[in-house]
C-alpha cells in the first residue's frame, strides 16, 4: 500500500479513479459532491485526461456513453435529482452493454430536498432506475476508504459485465475527511478490442453498438441475453459484511453505508450490557445478499432494520427472512443522521 493520507470522501473516490485508469470525466455540479467534480477539474489535465462539465446531468451521461462506447474508462458522478436525470441514459448504457461508473453522492429527499445525507435513493439504484427491465450493480461504502477502494472494483466489474455500476455513498460519506490508502497498482482495463467501436478486426466486421431494436423479437432475444449477465452477476458479485455473528445473539440488525457504521457502534455499546446483537452489512445493494441475511436471520426473535430513509431496503430484508421472524424498522429523514446513543434507544424500544 502507498502513503497514508487525510481526504474527504469526494477527493478519495475522484483519486482513486483516476489511478484505476479513469481518463474520462463528465459531470454537472451539484452539492453534496461537488468536491468530486473538482477535483477531476483540477488533476485530469495532470494525466492527460478529459475533464469536461457538461451543460447539465443529461449531456453529461449521455458523454459517458459515447466515451465507454469507445472503449475507455470514464465516470460520472452527481447527487440524487441529477441521478434522476441521468437515469434514460443510463438505461441506454445498460441495454448497449457497455462498461462506466456512476458514483451517487446521496443527498436528502424527495424532491430537491437539502443537502444532508440520507439514503433514500435505495429504490431508485437497486430497482434499474430508468425505464425498461436492467438492473445496474449498486455498492454501498461505509467508510472512505471503502469509498475509495470502490471505484477500480466498479470498474472491474463493469468492464467483466460490460453494465454500468453505481457506488451510492451519501453526502456525510461524500464530506467526512478519514485517513485513506491507495494501492500502488490496480487492475488494468481489460482489452475492450472485442466490442468497442473503432476496433474493427476487417473493413466488414465492424462493431454496431445500439440500445434501439424495432423488431420485438430482436428486443425479446436482447434482453433475455441482458438477464442472462445478470444471473452471472448474481452468482459472482454478491458482497456483505458480518459484525459480532459469533455471538449467541437473540437479534440481528440489517444496515447498509452510513447507517452501518452508526449501527456497529450502538452492537458494541448495546455488548457492554449483556444485550447481544448480530450485526450483517450488504456492501453490494444490487445483487442484494438475500441467502446471507436469511441466514443470518436464522434463529433470531427479531431482525430490526436501520436506515437513513422511510424504510426502502427493509423490504429486502423481509423477503429474504421470509416470515421466519418479525421484521422491525428504524428509520430517519430529513438528512438529520443518527447518534450512537439514539440508534441504542431505538433499538432497545424494539427488543423491549
Amino acid at each position: 500500500m502507498g502513503k497514508k493520507v487525510l481526504m474527504k470522501g469526494n477527493e478519495a473516490v475522484a483519486e482513486a479513479a483516476i489511478l484505476a485508469g479513469c481518463r474520462h470525466y463528465f459531470a454537472y455540479p451539484i452539492t453534496p459532491q461537488s468536491e468530486l467534480i473538482e477535483y477531476m477539474a483540477k488533476k485530469m489535465p495532470l494525466v492527460d485526461g478529459t475533464f469536461l462539465q457538461a451543460e447539465s446531468e443529461v449531456a453529461a451521461i449521455n458523454m459517458v456513453l459515447g466515451a465507454a462506447a469507445c472503449g475507455v474508462r470514464v465516470m460520472t458522478s452527481s447527487s440524487s435529482p441529477g441521478i434522476s436525470l441521468k437515469q434514460e441514459g443510463i438505461s441506454y448504457i445498460a441495454a448497449s452493454r457497455l462498461p462506466a461508473v456512476i458514483v451517487n453522492v446521496t443527498r436528502g429527499g424527495p424532491g430537491l430536498g437539502n443537502i444532508a445525507p440520507m439514503q433514500c435513493d435505495y429504490f431508485q439504484a437497486t430497482r434499474g432506475g430508468g425505464h425498461g427491465d436492467y438492473y445496474t450493480p449498486v455498492l454501498s461504502p461505509s467508510t472512505v476508504q471503502e469509498f475509495a477502494d470502490m471505484a477500480p472494483l466498479a470498474f472491474e466489474i463493469a468492464e467483466k459485465y460490460l453494465t454500468p455500476v453505481m457506488i451510492l455513498g451519501d453526502g456525510m460519506l461524500g464530506q467526512m475527511m478519514e485517513p485513506v490508502e491507495f494501492p500502488d497498482s490496480y487492475a488494468p482495463q481489460k482489452d475492450p478490442s472485442e466490442w468497442a467501436l473503432g476496433a474493427r478486426r476487417t473493413p466488414d466486421d465492424r462493431h454496431i453498438i445500439n440500445s434501439l431494436y424495432i423488431d420485438p423479437y430482436v428486443l425479446q432475444e436482447k434482453t433475455e441475453t441482458l438477464f442472462e449477465v445478470y444471473e452471472e452477476i448474481k452468482k459472482n458479485e454478491i458482497r456483505f459484511e458480518t459484525y459480532n455473528m459469533d455471538a449467541d445473539a437473540k437479534y440481528l440488525i440489517v444496515a447498509h453505508g452510513t447507517a452501518a457504521r452508526v449501527a456497529k457502534s450502538a452492537v458494541d455499546a448495546l455488548k457492554e450490557e449483556g444485550v447481544e446483537l448480530a450485526l450483517i452489512r450488504p456492501i453490494t445493494l444490487w445483487p442484494y445478499p438475500y441467502d446471507a441475511v436469511a441466514e443470518a436471520a436464522k434463529g433470531k426473535e427479531k431482525v430490526i432494520t436501520i436506515e437513513l430513509s422511510m424504510g426502502q431496503m427493509v423490504e429486502d430484508v423481509k423477503l429474504a427472512v421470509c416470515g421466519e421472524c418479525p421484521v422491525e424498522f428504524i428509520g430517519k429523514a430529513g438528512g438529520v443522521v443518527f447518534t450512537p446513543e439514539e440508534i441504542v434507544s431505538l433499538i432497545r424500544e424494539k427488543i423491549s
